[in-house]
């Protein structure tokens, strides 16, 4: 068999054709070029951080119903917690059945390939020219599957959510008028395609950069809410069951972005690093006295 020629470009493999032959192209879907410029079939476990990932995708659908379930729900709490506990069901629902429907098929876990630098997930970019005139296209999943595994999981969320929430907005939400009643769904089908769209184009940046986002966002968010919610000491956050929920579900968050940059490497290290969770809350509380702008404005007035 004639010896083949070391592939060009950062991601052409050496595939074989049949009759005991081999070409240099682009590598089948689940397979990735080695060392060696040989396609091989992508057959190791997510790492951590790569769940992670994952996991912060798929939270995102999920935190935007809620907002917009809470947002558009009115006065009525009990229609609301039935559409939040709704929404959690459908994103774990469509979670599981992801990852059944995934390589190795019927099970939770998924095979992948080793995410190694930014350029992995935009193969596309990366077509070489050997002769500065032909571009040999090798472009493929080369982070199989956590690109597509995403869109997978948007499609199953948003057929699930067509399958059960128009009908049980329709059965419960009766204090609402008819055009209010399903403006969370309406919403969801506006955020869906600009979440798929973020992934498609910015899949490789949210890779790297989603715990520092989860972080920042979530401290914003959470200053944001005690501000509007006028929570100014302890007492004022145990008045409203849904007040201590919000903090939690951020606490939750501030926790996830803390072991997303961490990995957990340390095990004990990285764990205490968990109470600084309860730093951002603590701190707008016992600072909101101070800065309270009716206090500013009167000792202003009087001269202070």
């Amino acid at each position: 068999m004639a010896a083949v020629p070391l592939c060009p470009g950062l991601y052409c493999g050496i595939i074989k054709t049949g009759n005991n032959t081999e070409k240099c192209g682009v590598c089948p879907r689940g397979e990735r070029a080695d060392a060696e410029k040989i396609c091989r079939k992508c057959e190791n476990y997510p790492d951590l951080y790569s769940w992670l990932y994952l996991g912060f995708m798929a939270m995102l659908p999920l935190l935007l119903h809620w907002f917009f379930i809470e947002r558009y729900s009115g006065k009525k709490s009990s229609s609301a917690v039935l559409q939040l506990i709704t929404a959690l069901l459908e994103c774990i629902v469509a979670a599981v059945v992801t990852l059944l429907v995934s390589d190795p098929v019927g099970t939770l876990s998924i095979h992948s390939c080793k995410v190694d630098m930014l350029s992995d997930w935009y193969t596309m970019l990366y077509n070489p020219s050997p002769d500065y005139i032909t571009t040999l296209h090798c472009t493929h999943e080369a982070v199989y599957p956590l690109y597509t595994i995403v869109f997978v999981y948007y499609a199953f969320c948003l057929a699930f959510m067509m399958l059960l929430r128009p009908l049980l907005v329709k059965k419960i939400a009766c204090g609402l008028g008819k055009s209010d009643r399903f403006k969370s769904i309406y919403a969801a089908l506006y955020f869906f395609p600009i979440l798929t769209v973020l992934q498609a184009v910015g899949g490789g940046l949210l890779y790297y950069s989603f715990p520092y986002i989860v972080l920042v966002l979530s401290l914003i968010t959470l200053a944001v809410f005690m501000s509007t919610s006028e929570i100014q000491s302890f007492k004022d956050l145990l008045v409203k069951k849904k007040r201590l929920a919000v903090l939690i579900i951020h606490w939750l968050l501030h926790a996830y972005g803390i072991i997303s940059i961490t990995g957990l490497k340390n095990i004990e290290r990285d764990l205490s690093l968990l109470l600084l969770v309860l730093v951002p809350a603590l701190f707008y509380l016992f600072s909101a006295k101070y800065t309270e702008p009716s206090r500013i404005l009167a000792e202003g007035a009087s001269g202070h």
